[in-house]
């Protein structure tokens, strides 16, 4: 039974997951931020990187880099959030660079055909060296 003034995504997300995080941080590597994302990117913390990149798109940073190395997994809503990322900063001529080096974090990008969209790099070095 659902409690007051719960919806059914939010009482999941806050009474079965509990302790489930996501860390997004922010640093700037030349005209590029770079987002390291750790935890798992899915119902829960796809919100949190959503906003990351929105606040550095606000901020004038339209050239971005989703550091993937810390997520162990990810859902259709943390690739909803990636997809949501490139279409945002390709609208402000920007761009978008993915690391992946997890294999089955790769593996369900690769599945999706977003290999296809942007390249996914094994590390920041390599998603630098393209720029």
């Amino acid at each position: 039974m659902l409690r007051q003034g719960c919806d059914r995504i939010t009482w999941l997300s806050s009474d079965t997951v509990t302790g489930v995080q996501i860390v997004v941080q922010a640093h700037i590597e030349g005209d590029w931020t770079v987002l390291t994302v750790a935890g798992e990117l899915d119902v829960v913390g796809a919100p949190k990187l959503r906003q990351s990149v929105m606040d550095a798109v606000k901020d004038g940073r339209h050239c971005l880099v989703l550091d993937l190395s810390g997520v162990d997994f990810i859902d259709s809503f943390g690739i909803g959030v990636i997809v949501g990322a490139l279409k945002r900063v390709r609208l402000l001529d920007g761009d978008l660079r993915v690391i992946v080096p997890e294999a089955r974090v790769r593996r369900v990008l690769e599945v999706c055909d977003l290999d296809r969209v942007f390249t996914l790099h094994r590390s920041l070095a390599d998603a630098l060296e393209t720029i």
